[in-house]
């Protein structure tokens, strides 16, 4: 078979570290799916405005590898902890295929043929995208599902300070500041990172937009230290 991106999303995270850990989680994150030219005829859109959500497959490009193992370590169950790779949700995996659930906020037409803004992102920039399918929310939703060993892990529940007002100091709008405040809440760090507590003195960073945004943890309260055009 041969597969080959439709299109790409392009999103404020460059990097895989910040990433929410679903899609769906952080509204605020936004993106843009731009198509390949092959597959910018606007006829390929026809009806999708009709839905609230997509389904979008797309490719784990940074995550390529060239030989797939049959369990993976999954980052929420502290990266020590061995799961069957069709268990998870990890990148590692024979075919590095995601799939996201994501918002359809707007279809627009233009020279470039039809561009979908989304919300809800978990991709970083410049992520390639397979295919594109309606959320159709009759066969989709299974509110009685089981969530295996993820209902075992409580959400982190930190208090993030910006008290110099770092984040309105650089510009940014309220939805920006909403999608820091909850990226960090969410709390970004490796799992195997936090055995012991964490080091309160360590200076984490994460990269959005063209900013270098930098906290540590001081107990159940992330700070954010510094925010600082990004050297990439």
């Amino acid at each position: 078979m041969n597969i080959e991106p439709i299109a790409y999303i392009h999103t404020d995270l460059p990097t895989k570290f910040g990433l929410p850990r679903q899609s769906g989680i952080i509204e605020e994150l936004k993106g843009r799916i731009v198509f390949e030219p092959p597959f910018r005829d606007p006829q390929a859109v026809k009806g999708l405005e009709g839905y609230s959500h997509i389904w979008v497959l797309w490719d784990f490009s940074r995550a390529h590898r060239g030989k797939w193992s049959a369990t993976v370590c999954p980052p929420r169950l502290g990266g020590r902890v061995h799961m069957g790779v069709f268990a998870t949700r990890s990148p590692f995996r024979p075919n590095s295929i995601g799939l996201s659930s994501l918002r359809l906020d707007d279809i627009e037409i233009g020279d470039k043929g039809p561009v979908l803004y989304v919300s809800g992102i978990d991709m970083m920039d410049g992520t390639p995208v397979y295919d594109i399918k309606p959320y159709i929310p009759a066969y989709d939703s299974h509110p009685d599902a089981k969530g295996g060993f993820t209902e075992e892990i409580e959400d982190t529940d930190f208090e993030v300070l910006d008290q110099g007002g770092l984040i309105q100091g650089c510009g940014l709008n309220e939805d920006d500041d909403r999608a820091i405040k909850k990226i960090l809440k969410n709390d970004p760090r490796p799992r195997f990172d936090l055995e012991g507590g964490g080091n309160s003195d360590r200076i984490y960073g994460f990269y959005y937009k063209d900013l270098d945004v930098r906290f540590r943890v001081d107990g159940s309260k992330i700070i954010i230290t510094e925010i600082v055009k990004a050297g990439r």
